[in-house]
């Protein structure tokens, strides 16, 4: 005989507990309590890191921005929403700085979002076609995401330099204006600041397309092919709603990681010229970090999580399926 108990004996007691046997009623409700443990003790770790760096820093945060939080003072006053209706108050010391960097983020995000969602669309179309090197080619465009930001802005930061930078040497070779000021001058700087941005991201977006890409079953291609469907005709019916899904993961994030670009204006521009480049994130931190005025960067970072659920909201329902549409109205059953 072995020391282990047989399968089948478990559900036995189990069932015999409902025949009124206490003993078997308190087995089978540890077994139950065993059971419905186990997956908390597993979940137990992740629910320790995200209460104390998600869940708490929220909290805290939430009640910094009713305070004058001055962590240089042995005193927070408590002033209510004074902070948020200061941001909404023309004339305010926080109202022109907080919404001048809105605007900021606003023309970043405009003005990098499409290229993000196109341009890597059209590398993963080309990556997906099979020719010699094509791995290669893979490895050369996902490449510049493994650096980081610091890596990448104070590279670009000396490659745009107007006075010794290779970018306005090729320019001066090609017969093009050589003196452009690229990171103390508009547009030149937006232009920098999305042009790097683009060139530096678009590999992951690109690897994201490719895998869904290969997931479209290819018989809805020869069913298109044998329909005479044009290339053009494959990418509109087949493609774009083969993506969709991932289509609509792309937007956001690549939304929300635009909205919340600090690192390459910090190092490449420095907000300059004057607050141009300053966007949200940049003027959250100053506010905090620089002016110690934590309760007032609170309430900003707030705001802007706001604005950024409601965009979020409005792409899920952009890119939410529409089937009923399409159906029509339903119609009534006829029965014989």
């Amino acid at each position: 005989m072995t020391s282990t108990m047989e399968p089948a004996a478990i559900p036995a007691r189990v069932a015999a507990g409902a025949t009124g046997d206490p003993a078997a009623s308190r087995a089978g409700k540890r077994l139950r309590d065993q059971a419905g443990a186990t997956p908390w003790l597993f979940m137990a770790p992740y629910l320790a890191l995200f209460a104390a760096f998600v869940v708490l820093p929220v909290v805290l945060g939430l009640w910094m921005s009713l305070h004058n939080w001055d962590y240089t003072m042995p005193f927070q006053p408590w002033v209510g929403f004074d902070n948020y209706v200061q941001l909404f108050t023309p004339g305010s010391t926080t109202f022109e700085l907080f919404w001048g960097s809105m605007r900021a983020t606003a023309i970043f995000t405009i003005g990098s979002v499409p290229f993000l969602l196109v341009i890597p669309l059209l590398v993963a179309l080309l990556m997906a076609q099979k020719f010699p090197g094509r791995n290669f080619f893979r490895a050369v465009y996902f490449a510049p995401y493994v650096l980081g930001v610091a890596v990448v802005a104070v590279l670009w930061r000396y490659l745009l330099d107007n006075n010794v930078g290779l970018v306005n040497s090729y320019l001066g070779v090609l017969g093009l204006p050589d003196d452009i000021a690229w990171t103390t001058s508009t547009p030149a700087a937006w232009v920098a600041l999305i042009g790097v941005t683009v060139w530096w991201t678009l590999g992951f977006n690109a690897v994201i397309y490719l895998a869904a890409l290969q997931d479209i079953p290819r018989e809805l291609y020869e069913a298109a092919k044998m329909d005479g469907a044009t290339a053009i005709q494959q990418f509109r019916h087949v493609t774009l709603p083969g993506l969709r899904p991932i289509l609509s993961f792309i937007t956001i994030t690549t939304l929300l990681a635009s909205a919340n670009m600090f690192g390459q204006s910090f190092l490449m521009t420095r907000g300059a010229p004057g607050r141009e480049t300053r966007t949200a994130i940049y003027q959250i931190a100053e506010t905090g970090l620089r002016n110690y005025q934590m309760g007032d960067a609170a309430a900003m970072s707030y705001v802007l999580t706001l604005f950024l659920i409601a965009l979020s909201v409005v792409i899920f329902w952009l890119f939410r399926e529409r089937d009923d549409a399409k159906r029509g109205p339903k119609t009534k059953e006829v029965r014989a």
